[in-house]
Order: structure tokens, then sequence, then C-alpha cells
């Protein structure tokens, strides 16, 4: 076993008498030693109950004849850090978190690891934690909030920032907002909706590190209990077996991810994690295998923002699984990857069906021939951006409109909350990038406010920062290179022609290259926001979102 180098031998007495004053048994010694990395905390509702899955984990571990060692890791909530300078946290949180996993696993020597995050940065820093220690390992969330029906209406934390939009509009009153506070989010899970929390573990199950189910089982639920008890098993197992997430975490599985990705219609961030996890894994994810994968994978899924349905409703529907096994039917998916089941996809998709069409579409009726996702070119992106485009009204496709500019997500707010954006603009927010922010913050305050002041049909957003997962309309994010390396974002001028085409998957500005460059010439960097810390650190190590933003 990897753990004898610390407990094994005379020379390791010192070792074990330590163990033993946490009270450790010799039998437990003795035993496969399984590291619990465990994100639960008191800030962030997904997070709040990963002490009951912890404990199941542990309890199945045992049961399998291991011995669990718990420890804690940090996790930012995207929600409570909206809108302000928490958020520049958010994103840089991921590395963090991936380099205490990797900190902690591999100075105790752990024969496997159990992750369990449930949260936006969460999930995808303790997959990269897993690609990179690269011991027997196994991912287990805490599931996703409920949304209950209030008025007639299904809610969920997206109903909130699109209430203070309309609020601002006098579209709605602070009594009916007060209403909307007390029910939206209802109890502990990741918050409802094909946000990015949800987002990334749907496609734990699809990259397979997690058991089915992962990504869609209630948080409240019994069955929630009972998977994370099989994952504590399960790990043992892996462990036995000596099945690692090298042997799972292969350039198919991102492949298979994407393709998911683009039925489900998930997150933008889903493009943003993906390749800094393959990173990790030795596996470099090129964009343009985006738009390669939208063109042949259709979108089978309207789930909030996109549509009525929830996550709730896809479990019901037959879960990840059933999407899965909806896309056999044209070939979409390679089946014979290895997961942490100990089986191959196909082994584990095998008993899987749709149980309600109205949630996973027929593939033969989707609502789009292609998928949920693109990624866009042109003179303001040439290294890319990216839209969540089953989120985007029909009218909004296709749109050409004056530039409005603002360098900082501030000052777009302030703006859009006092009702100067007008119909047809083009909403412009730069220096918002993983070096500009710093942090690459995620932005809903303003795409909900659009939203709920009702045009988000005439209204597109750009930025070389990030949305929200929970995001609707045409917001174009991750435009690279950013404005803080020089990027044409930061070249833009107000009232410049913007000119988007999400179905040809380009983004230019009307303005001649002579201009640009004319333009460029003249530019000078802006003193970065913040130089110190942590924060300052990261600027100065991130890439490019293209790249994933991950640091050098």
């Amino acid at each position: 076993m990897k753990s004898d180098v610390m407990k094994k031998g005379i020379e390791r007495a010192p070792h074990r008498s330590l163990l033993k004053a946490m009270g450790y048994t010799d039998e437990e010694i003795s035993r496969p030693i399984i590291g619990v990395a465990n994100s639960r905390n008191e800030i962030v509702p997904g997070h709040i109950h990963l002490d009951k899955i912890a404990e199941a984990v542990k309890a199945g571990i045992r049961l399998a004849g291991g011995t669990p060692v718990e420890f804690g890791v940090i996790g930012v909530c995207d929600g409570i850090a909206m809108g302000h300078t928490g958020m520049k946290y958010s994103l840089a949180s991921r590395e963090l978190i991936a380099d205490s996993c990797e900190s902690m696993a591999l100075a105790h020597s752990f024969d496997g690891m159990v992750f369990i995050p449930n949260c936006d940065k969460i999930v995808p820093g303790m997959l990269m934690a897993a690609a990179r220690i690269n011991v027997p390992s196994i991912v287990i969330s805490g599931g996703p909030m409920l949304s209950i029906k209030k008025n007639g209406r299904f809610l969920d934390l997206n109903s909130m920032f699109e209430a203070v939009g309309s609020f601002k509009a006098g579209m709605m009153t602070g009594e009916e907002v007060k209403y909307l506070e007390d029910y939206a989010c209802p109890g502990c899970g990741s918050c409802s909706g094909m946000f990015t929390a949800n987002s990334m573990n749907c496609l734990t199950e699809v990259l397979g590190m997690g058991l089915p189910g992962n990504g869609t089982i209630p948080a409240v639920y019994a069955e929630r209990i009972r998977l994370a008890k099989e994952a504590g098993m399960k790990i043992v197992e892996l462990v036995e077996k000596d099945i690692k997430p090298g042997d799972i975490l292969n350039e198919k599985a991102f492949l298979n991810a994407l393709a998911v990705d683009m039925a489900l219609g998930c997150s933008t961030n889903s493009v943003l994690h993906l390749p800094a996890i393959a990173h990790e894994a030795g596996i470099k994810i090129n964009l343009d295998v985006i738009n390669e994968m939208s063109a042949k994978v259709p979108n089978l899924c309207k789930l909030a923002p996109s549509g009525d349905h929830r996550i709730q409703d896809l479990y019901e529907a037959g879960g990840v699984q059933a999407v899965m096994k909806e896309l056999t039917k044209r070939d979409l998916l390679h089946l014979d990857l290895l997961t942490v089941t100990g089986k191959t996809i196909a082994d584990n998709i095998k008993n899987a069906k749709v149980l309600d069409y109205d949630v996973i579409r027929n593939i033969d009726s989707p609502y789009s021939t292609t998928g949920g996702i693109a990624v866009l070119r042109g003179n303001i992106a040439p290294d890319g951006a990216v839209v969540k485009k089953a989120a985007v009204a029909a009218e909004m496709l296709v749109h050409k409109g004056p530039a409005r500019v603002f360098d900082s997500e501030e000052a777009a707010i302030e703006a859009i909350y006092n009702r100067r954006i007008n119909k047809g603009d083009v909403v412009v927010i730069r220096y918002e990038g993983p070096k500009g922010g710093p942090g690459m913050r995620e932005m809903l305050s303003p795409t909900s406010a659009i939203a709920g002041m009702g045009l988000d049909k005439d209204v597109a957003l750009l930025t070389d920062g990030r949305f929200s997962g929970a995001t609707r309309g045409a917001a174009i994010g991750h435009i690279s290179p950013e404005a803080m390396e020089q990027g044409p974002i930061g070249l833009i001028q107000e009232g410049d022609i913007i000119n988007i085409d999400i179905p040809n998957n380009s983004l230019n500005v009307e303005v001649s290259k002579e201009e640009l460059d004319r333009r460029r010439a003249l530019w000078k960097a802006p003193r970065p926001k913040v130089t110190g810390g942590y924060l300052g650190r990261y600027a100065r190590l991130v890439t490019s979102a293209s790249t994933g933003a991950v640091l050098k």
C-alpha cells in the first residue's frame, strides 16, 4: 500500500504513535488509508450539509475495510460573493483547492481519495487535484437544491437576481421581492438549475469520476446518503484494483463530457473548467473542438435558466445516464471507457432509459440540432469567446448594435440600474478577465438586471470576464485575449458597432484593422487593481480563459 511509507516498519514507530494519539488502532492503521476531502462550511448552502455526506462516505469506507481520514477544504459561495470584491476570489480559489488537496494527499501518502464538493469552483478544483495526484479517487457531490413552487412559479436563485432588476425598473414592489427572498432557496444543495455547480456535478458522472446519480439526486433525498456510502465502499475497491484517475481521464472521456455538455446546455463555465482538468491530466482541449461537437450533438434539455425544467426534473426523467443513453442512438459517445464503478460507460448505462421525454427530448426531436454552447471568434475575440446559445432568445442569435463600454462590472451595473441602457445596445464590460479582474469575476448581477427589466431579447453583453451559469440572454464571455493583455476588447470605443452572429460563430467590431492598430499603438495598460496578497500572485501567474485560466 502507498501508505506503508508512513506507517510500516520499526522506523515508522513515531508515525504510528502520532496516529494512535488520535485514537487510531493497530487494525485501522494496517488498513488502506483513504483521504476524505470535505469542503463543508457554514457559508455555502451547497456545503452546509456535507458533514452528513462525509459521515456516510466514512461509514462506507469502514464497511469495505478501509480507514477514512477526513480533512477540510475551502469553498467560496459564488452567489454570496456575487457583485462585489468577493467574486474576485471565486475562480482563484479553484487553484487553492487543487493545491491544498494535493498537499494533504501526498504529504500523508493516502492510498485513495474521496472528494466531497458541491459548488462552482470546488468541483473542478477537486477534479484537478484528482488528476494531478493520480491515486485511486472518487467524487461524491452534495446534490442539487430543490426548487419549490410559489404562486404558480418555480423559484431559484436566479429568480432573486432578476427580481432586483424588476424592482429597479418599477416592475416589482419591495414586498414582492421579500416574498421571493424567503422561498427562492428553500434548503441545502447546489442552486437549482443547470448553473455551473450542477453542470460540473453532472459532467463528473460523464467523465467517469462520479457514480451514476452524482449530478442529479437531490441533496435532501436519502438516496444521496446511500450514494455516499456506495462511494465510500467503492473507493476501497478502486484501491484494491489500483484504478486511478489516469486510467479514466483520457481524451475520449473529455470528448464525452463535451458531448453531454452540449446535450444538457450546461453553463459556459464548463468550457473554462474542462480544459483546466484536462491540463492536469496531460490533455489539451482546443476550443475549436467545442464547435465541432456542437455541430453534431443536439440540445436535448432546456433546464433553468434556459427553460422551465429544474435539476429535480432531470433526476426524475432518468438523470445524466438517460441523457447519455439517448446520445448513443447516434453513436455520439465513447462507451468503452473505464469509470469509478469499475465498469465501462456501456455497462453503466445499459439499463438507463428516458422516463420523461418532455424533460429529455428524443434525439430525433431535439430543442436544437446543435449543442447548447458555442465558441465565437472574430476581431474582438481572436482566441475565442463563449456563449450559452441554448439560453439566447431567437431574436438575439444575430444582433448588431452600438457598444456601451464599461471598464468594470460596477460601472455597468450602475448604468443598467439607472436605465441608461437602451434597446439594441451591446454592453461591453472589460478589464474583468483572469488578470484584469483579477480573478475573472462571474457576473450575474448585470445579466439578471437586463433580464429582469425585460431587455434580454434586446440587449447583448460582452465581457473578458465570465457570466454565471444562471445567466440567460445574449451574454458572451471569456473573450480572449483579455483587455489587460492588450486584447482587442480593450480597443472598443463607445458607439462602435458590434456585430454578433452566433449561428456562424462570429463576433466582430465594425472597425478597420488600420483603426484598431492605431488604437493599439495608443493603448496603455491600466494600473493593476490588486497587487498584493493571493490575488496579486494569482494575477501574475494566471493564463488566458481560452486555456482554462490555469496558472503558469
